[in-house]
């Protein structure tokens, strides 16, 4: 018996999306780094081939939880002091593609650094790697639009991906992006329609839809990855239908919430049963991140080396196998 590969075609496409620029285009960076462009959903076999593969960043921090996980620590307890080395390292001995710089020290209630220092922490990092950046805030809303503004005159030129634009707090990010030419990350809470409608917000101010990037909101492993996948899927499908609002490359940041799980990071004194959390851990996010996949996301960013390296396999080899079926 025949079988005949049935094959999927759809009207809309996913907006491509590069992040960084080199000398030629007016930044920095030694490479840029080109996300989206799909025609079909991820990795099925027979259907139109994706241009660009999923992409691996690893997460930077210029201030750490003081109750970060031994797994981590042990590490990156060498360079998370220091923003830049940590960088460097997640670089040129991890094979991270992006880096994302988390700027946590702004807020209130870590260290309420000034928008210089977060200035000065964004250089040195775009000194120590040639890797494109994403830029992240620290959450809170009037020290987040106190420091995107210098943020992103300070890397005019480099083309960052910066966030995140909230349905509450959008508009400076946007409006400082715009200025100097910078790509916006936006963030929903886990909903098809708000994540919609912020969308429609951004564009209106004069973004356009290629240069946004969707961060449909975290779930891990255990804590709620079923219904975060799901939104995923949906919004790939609508934009794959046609709908540009909803059409953008997904990141998610897998490292972060994984390493929020007790699975994660209890210590193996605390669950014997559960073993060596120095193997838990790192499984625990590498999970997260490749389920993610699947529903289509195009960033992973990720912390634990081990992580990283187990999502690029994750990668080359359903893309292998896409390619050859």
């Amino acid at each position: 018996m025949t079988v005949e590969l049935v094959r999927e075609t759809w009207p809309g496409k996913i907006f491509t999306v590069t992040i960084g620029a080199t000398a030629s285009e007016g930044g920095t960076r030694a490479r840029t780094v080109t996300v989206g462009g799909h025609a079909a959903l991820p990795f099925l076999p027979g259907d139109a081939p994706s241009p660009n593969r999923p992409v691996v960043a690893m997460e930077v921090m210029d201030a750490v939880p003081q109750d970060w996980p031994d797994a981590l620590k042990s590490q990156l307890g060498d360079v998370m002091g220091a923003p830049a080395d940590w960088a460097r390292k997640c670089v040129e001995a991890y094979g991270a593609e992006l880096i994302c710089l988390r700027l946590n020290s702004p807020h209130p209630d870590w260290k309420d650094a000034s928008p210089d220092a977060a200035v000065a922490t964004v250089r040195s990092v775009l000194e120590a790697v040639p890797v494109p950046l994403i830029i992240l805030g620290c959450g809170h809303a009037d020290k987040d639009n106190e420091v995107w503004p210098r943020v992103a005159e300070a890397t005019r030129g480099e083309r960052c991906l910066m966030g995140v634009a909230t349905p509450e707090n959008y508009k400076t990010l946007v409006v400082s992006c715009l200025a100097d030419g910078h790509l916006v990350l936006a963030e929903s809470p886990i909903d098809v329609n708000i994540q919609k409608q912020l969308s429609i917000l951004i564009t209106e101010m004069g973004i356009s839809p290629d240069r946004i990037v969707l961060h449909p909101g975290n779930a891990s492993l255990g804590y709620g990855l079923e219904y975060e996948y799901s939104i995923m899927e949906r919004i790939r499908i609508a934009g794959l239908q046609g709908d540009k609002m909803l059409a953008q490359p997904m990141l998610t940041l897998s490292g972060e919430e994984s390493w929020k799980a007790k699975e994660a990071k209890l210590p193996e004194a605390a669950q014997p049963v559960w073993g060596s959390e120095a193997r838990r851990g790192p499984a625990w996010e590498a999970i997260t991140a490749t389920s993610f996949l699947h529903a289509g996301a195009d960033i992973l960013v990720l912390m634990h080396p081990e992580a990283a390296a187990a999502a690029r396999r994750a990668i080359a080899d359903l893309s292998a196998a896409a390619a050859t079926a």
